[in-house]
């Protein structure tokens, strides 16, 4: 089991993101897994005028074992919006972290996203995950944050 204590808040967490984990935080372990499992619900795959199976293995996050991917559209307004796969059926953490992060991450700018630390998976999950899933959770949380930076990285270039 992987357990961490609570990830500090840092600069880089958006308002909508820290908003959910604190009530998350909130919940007893059955609340909260009731939560995710709702969170799960709400995903949205990725929109085909995006991508199509079968799909590119740059977007596939690494170690994840729902065999996810990520995808970072930028906006007109400069912002980026988020939109994941999740091909394993079974993927419902994976699916409620795609959730998450469509919801509290998309609309955001590429400097605060690229902040986001990959432990808050941690924090999110309750802090007790298997290492395999953790890593896959934690994976597609640095996916979404190497995908802002790499954003950043064309704007400086440009």
């Amino acid at each position: 089991m992987i357990t961490s204590p609570r990830t500090p808040d840092g600069p880089g967490v958006p308002e909508a993101l820290e908003k959910l984990m604190t009530e998350l935080d909130s919940l007893d372990r059955t609340e909260r897994g009731q939560m995710l499992i709702e969170l799960s619900r709400e995903f949205e795959e990725v929109s085909p005028e995006v991508a199509a199976r079968p799909f590119p293995e740059d977007h596939r996050v690494l170690r994840c074992e729902s065999e996810a991917y990520v995808w970072a559209l930028e906006r007109e307004d400069g912002t980026l919006e988020y939109q994941f796969a999740v091909e394993n059926p079974q993927g419902v953490s994976a699916r409620a972290m795609a959730a998450i992060l469509q919801q509290t991450v998309s609309g955001e700018t590429p400097e605060k996203i690229a902040a986001i630390p990959s432990d808050i998976a941690i924090r999110i999950f309750g802090g007790s995950l298997t290492m395999g899933k953790g890593e896959g959770l934690m994976g597609i949380v640095a996916a979404v944050s190497r995908a802002a930076k790499n954003r950043l990285e064309r704007t400086d270039a440009g």
